[in-house]
């Protein structure tokens, strides 16, 4: 393990097969290694090289992501099982099925912590670990998927297949914005929107020129036979970093990087007391698990209700009694020819009153409901009720 800020080599192991690389966000425990042995488990190593834990909840692990703002674990084993683990304490959170069988991509939007799995069958799910089912499944490639990488922002995603395509998706929409054809075996984008792929021994780094129109920016390549496994880009850095079968290179890809960054959020430049404090602070403002969804905003906002509430009848009675006695003070005009006596201005208030009960009325028997036969029967006169039919006992 090696600090690419120093360049100080903190650790260094020798393992058979490392499936999966992971690292967690707090100080005592540095990384998360799987290894290859005669059990397949993910490891927890320190950043002394130590083994600390052994996590066999999660059996054979392929891929491995850590969620900082929730604090879980997430990995997906060669049985296409889904596993959410929370480290600060231990807890099995969520373990779902996919039943798309082996999955080997998996990737976490750093937008809404959502997890992507590309599948064998050309498809992408997405997942949170408060549903059973997966939030969003697209049918992107026509073969297996091999990389998807998610935007800064969370509104693209790229994916890339064994179809020979590239394609660039608008997850507002779920549409293809843009589709390119060439392979990569790794997707990654960069903080200010660079888009970095990985084909054999190249490496080629597009730009967005204005409406999602990625060209390419720059072309980088190794000696000829290194297989690149994988590129990332360091956040506040103008460097791509490049692992391959010789092992691991860096370049400088000028305007990757966020030049302006909020020590509030991350500091490159912190020093060891601000990482302690650092781990106390992210660990009291950890977020459950159910704050993982599509559209986070909808956290801040109120939700609607579904059906409007039905009044009481108390409440109905009320409205009535004050529209019965608006009916009752309305001031009316005289008229000439008769029109105005004593009689008909008495007529003309009771209609208005009658008119101002009769939608609370209908309300009232809406929330009464229909009378059962026996009320209806006893409300009859004495001398109709033997002519009622009865109700059967």
């Amino acid at each position: 393990m090696l600090d690419c800020l120093y360049l100080m080599l903190y650790c260094s192991g020798q393992f058979i097969i490392a499936f999966g690389l992971c690292f967690l966000s707090t100080i005592n425990i540095s990384y998360l290694l799987m290894k290859h042995f005669s059990n397949r488990y993910p490891y927890i190593y320190n950043r002394h090289g130590t083994e600390i834990h052994c996590l066999k909840e999660h059996g054979k692990a392929l891929k491995l992501q850590f969620l900082s703002k929730q604090f879980l674990l997430a990995s997906i084993n060669s049985f296409g099982q889904l596993h959410y683990q929370d480290v600060s304490t231990g807890e099995m959170v969520a373990n779902y099925r996919t039943g798309l069988g082996r999955t080997d991509v998996m990737r976490g939007n750093p937008y809404n912590a959502v997890i992507g799995l590309g599948h064998a069958g050309g498809k992408v799910t997405m997942w949170k670990p408060t549903s059973v089912k997966p939030l969003v499944t697209m049918l992107c490639h026509h073969g297996p998927v091999t990389a998807v990488a998610f935007d800064r922002g969370g509104n693209l995603m790229a994916t890339a297949g064994v179809d020979r395509k590239i394609k660039i998706w608008d997850l507002r929409k779920y549409e293809v914005v843009r589709s390119y054809p060439m392979r990569a075996q790794s997707l990654d984008f960069s903080q200010k929107g660079l888009l970095a792929c990985s084909n054999g021994s190249q490496v080629e780094i597009y730009r967005d020129f204005g409406g999602h129109d990625y060209r390419l920016y720059m072309k980088h390549k190794i000696v000829k036979g290194y297989q690149v496994g994988k590129v990332v880009f360091r956040p506040y850095e103008d460097i791509l970093g490049i692992g391959h079968s010789m092992g691991f290179s860096s370049i400088l890809v000028p305007g990757s990087g966020e030049p302006n960054f909020d020590t509030f959020v991350d500091n490159p430049m912190e020093t060891t007391k601000q990482k302690r404090e650092k781990e106390v602070h992210a660990l009291l403002d950890k977020l459950p698990p159910e704050t993982i969804m599509l559209n986070p905003n909808t956290i801040a906002t109120v939700r609607a209700p579904k059906k409007k509430e039905k009044k009481t009848k108390e409440e109905i009675e009320e409205e009535m009694a004050d529209a019965v006695e608006a009916a009752k003070n309305t001031e009316r005009k005289k008229k000439t020819k008769g029109r105005s006596k004593p009689s008909k201005r008495a007529k003309k208030k009771e209609e208005d009153v009658f008119k101002a009960k009769r939608p609370f009325l209908e309300q009232s028997d809406k929330v009464d409901g229909r009378p059962d036969k026996k009320q209806r029967i006893g409300e009859l006169p004495k001398a109709l009720q033997r002519f009622a039919k009865k109700p059967q006992s």
